[in-house]
């Protein structure tokens, strides 16, 4: 089972290779079999990528932005045609679901090639009117930005980046996650079938060090990084000598709050999105399960039924509904935390196993799993675990759930299930969350700004406020009249 790239780098139009880099490999999580070998970019090479996008930047710039929609919109229609192809790669380097990654992975970088091709053409500034004379504002390209990815959703993160930045006329150099190196490359590939021309997108591969070079090259106007804390504070002091802007998308403890009114079935649906879904590898994710008291007993009872007939298995197989962690090494950091759990005194309600399954004993299988009796002290109720760990804590009333909820130092998401619409719009407005939910948990349409507050982020992806983070503004004042000098 074999996903072997013809390059391990994307650099101006084409596949690159530098041995001299680090070798590393991808493997499959169901299997630990290894499906791709690749070499780290050489800072030579991470020059190289930046040159060639800065080569390739102005005239990329100097087209009109429907004129760059048409690609990007070309290039949705290309992965659409490519779903399932791109789907299996994608499970294959990241051990999820193909139910999944039918769903959730390229075609969501579809659906933000798509809109960003849609808006590129009205990326415009504004007029404003001084009386005879007038000012007006134009949107700027950035020049080159960078992006650093994420191994939970690495096609989805890689267009999620580039499309607002290539809408606005930046070049793209992006470094994906080096346990999930795949897909990156693969959408090099579509954009330049779509007509990007060569050099405005690129993808070198590698480790800290090359995410690091590529924050702090002087060719480099802009970084986003989607990935942990310690990661984003590395990124931004490597980003501050040169002054440069910084979009970042981190960590996340996130509260859902489910009061005794709630939908319970709802509820807990929502709960089980906000927590097994892509095995719980979602920064999003709401890990702590806050439920009022009149609810709590029924929501652990039915919870912990439908939680037991989650199917995992073969994520290649339609039926699956949870596959593998990404690797050995974060099945047995989640482990950890499900010990530290028991051990604290959480109360395990189901699940709480590595799994070994016949034929994938390789595999880095992991049951789902919730705790009840946590308390707000408690390690997993404070630290991100990043694995199917849901903790459900009770509460009392709805000023105690959100004081609670908000004494966290994350703030990326968080969700109310009520049928009282007007407290849940009154709880949201209180939440430190920078994405929230009503009634529903983890949807992330192109449409909406999705990022955090607090360590959970800077800036936003997705929707009109992305191009914010993609260009700069330009105040042009114009005078209609002789200058009025005292000298």
């Amino acid at each position: 089972m074999k996903a072997q790239p013809r390059g391990s780098h994307y650099i101006g139009g084409s596949y690159a290779e530098d041995t001299d880099g680090r070798a590393f490999e991808s493997h499959y999580p169901a299997t630990g079999e290894v499906i791709a070998r690749l070499h780290a970019a050489t800072p030579a090479l991470v020059d190289k990528a930046v040159a060639a996008a800065r080569a390739a930047q102005p005239a990329w710039a100097a087209l009109k932005g429907v004129e760059r929609g048409r690609v990007l919109r070309r290039a949705a229609d290309i992965i659409r045609a490519r779903n399932a192809e791109l789907s299996r790669i994608e499970t294959l380097d990241t051990g999820k679901a193909i139910q999944e990654t039918l769903v959730a992975d390229a075609s969501s970088a579809a659906d933000a090639l798509e809109y960003f091709g849609g808006i590129a053409g009205a990326i415009t500034g504004e007029h404003i009117d001084l009386g005879s004379d007038f000012v007006y504002t134009r949107r700027e390209a950035l020049g080159v930005c960078a992006g650093i990815g994420a191994w939970n959703y690495p096609m989805q993160i890689a267009a999620w980046k580039a499309a607002p930045a290539l809408a606005c006329g930046n070049a793209f150099v992006f470094k994906p996650s080096e346990m999930t190196p795949l897909t990156a490359l693969l959408l090099a590939e579509i954009l330049t079938e779509a007509g990007l021309p060569d050099g405005v997108y690129n993808v070198v591969q590698g480790f800290g060090d090359v995410g690091g070079q590529l924050a702090g090259h002087p060719g480099i106007a802009k970084v986003s990084l989607t990935g942990s804390v310690p990661t984003g504070a590395r990124v931004m002091a490597a980003a501050a000598p040169l002054i440069r802007p910084v979009t970042m998308e981190l960590g996340g403890k996130s509260p859902i709050l489910v009061f005794d009114d709630a939908d319970l079935e709802s509820a807990i649906g929502g709960a089980m999105l906000g927590n097994f879904y892509s095995t719980g590898q979602i920064c999003s994710n709401g890990t702590r399960v806050f439920v009022q008291s009149g609810l709590h007993d029924r929501f652990l009872e039915r919870l912990k039924a439908r939680t037991e007939t989650i199917r995992i298995g073969d994520p290649l197989d339609p039926e699956t509904q949870m596959g593998p962690m990404v690797s050995r090494a974060q099945r047995d950091k989640v482990m950890g935390y499900v010990e530290t759990g028991k051990n604290e005194g959480a109360t395990l309600v189901t699940g709480g196993d590595a799994v070994q399954l016949q034929g994938f004993e390789g595999g880095n299988f992991i049951q789902p799993t919730v705790f009840s009796g946590v308390t707000d002290d408690m390690t997993i109720a404070r630290e991100e675990i990043f694995g199917p760990v849901m903790s459900v804590l009770k509460f009392d009333d709805e000023s105690e759930a959100i004081e609670r909820a908000n004494s966290t130092e994350f703030g990326l998401a968080a969700g109310v299930f009520t049928a009282d619409l007007t407290r849940g719009h009154r709880v949201v407005a209180r939440l430190e969350a920078g994405t929230t939910w009503i009634n529903t948990y983890n949807l992330t349409p192109v449409e909406a700004p999705f990022g955090g507050v607090k360590r959970s982020g800077i800036g936003r992806e997705n929707s009109r406020a992305a191009i914010e983070h993609y260009t700069r503004l330009k105040s042009v004042y114009v005078a209609t009249g002789p200058v009025d000098s005292p000298y």
